[in-house]
C-alpha cells in the first residue's frame, strides 16, 4: 500500500482536565455576560460534545448571575448563546 506524504494523522484533542474545565467556566461567564449585555448573543466554535457541554454551563451560570433566562443553541460547529423568552408573570 502506498504512503500518501501529504496525509495528515488525524487530530486528537487532549480533554480538559477537571481543573483547566473549572478555570475555563469561570474565565467565560463575564466574558459571555458582558457580550449578552452589550450585544444580545454570544457565538463561538464548538465542535466537539466537550464544548459544548462547557458553553452550556457557562450558559447556565450566565443566566443565574443576571437573572435572566439564558438559551444556547449548538449545531456541531458554533454554539450560541442568547437571552431566552421570560415566562408571563415572572418578570418583576
Amino acid at each position: 500500500m502506498p504512503h500518501v506524504p501529504s496525509a495528515q494523522p488525524a487530530l486528537q484533542r487532549t480533554p480538559l482536565t477537571t481543573d483547566e474545565r473549572t478555570r475555563a467556566e469561570a474565565n467565560f461567564v463575564p466574558l459571555v455576560a458582558e457580550h449578552l449585555t452589550t450585544s444580545g448573543r454570544f457565538r463561538v466554535s464548538a465542535d466537539t460534545p466537550e464544548m459544548v457541554e462547557l458553553f452550556q454551563a457557562v450558559a447556565r451560570k450566565v443566566g443565574e448571575m443576571l437573572q435572566r433566562p439564558v438559551v444556547s443553541y449548538a449545531n456541531g460547529r458554533y454554539i450560541v448563546i442568547t437571552f431566552g423568552q421570560e415566562a408571563p408573570g415572572l418578570a418583576g
